[in-house]
């Protein structure tokens, strides 16, 4: 899966201190870098930029624009009834 195709998925970020925390990557800086948002009044992640070796894609994707604000994100993710998935932190 290249970076191009992560936008609008569901990722677990696996490093850092938000680690196990999921969010949705809303802009492809480069081949090696995504823009992750949680939304932070949802999931606690705040909007950051993220090396794409530390996620893990979920198979869930959602159907967002370019550079969506937390606000269309939050939307997007209450229209797909996925407020409990995102709230859920992955334990490996």
């Amino acid at each position: 899966m290249t970076a191009a195709d992560l936008l609008g998925r569901v990722c677990v970020k696996l490093s850092g201190r938000d680690a196990g925390s999921k969010g949705v990557v809303v802009d492809v800086l480069d081949d090696g870098y995504v823009v992750l948002t949680g939304p932070k009044s949802l999931t606690g992640l705040r909007r950051r930029k993220v090396n794409v070796s530390h996620l893990a894609p979920t198979p869930k994707k959602l159907d967002i624009p370019r550079d969506a604000s937390d606000e269309e994100v939050l939307k997007a993710v209450k229209e797909a009834g996925l407020e409990r998935y995102m709230v859920e932190r992955y334990e490996a």
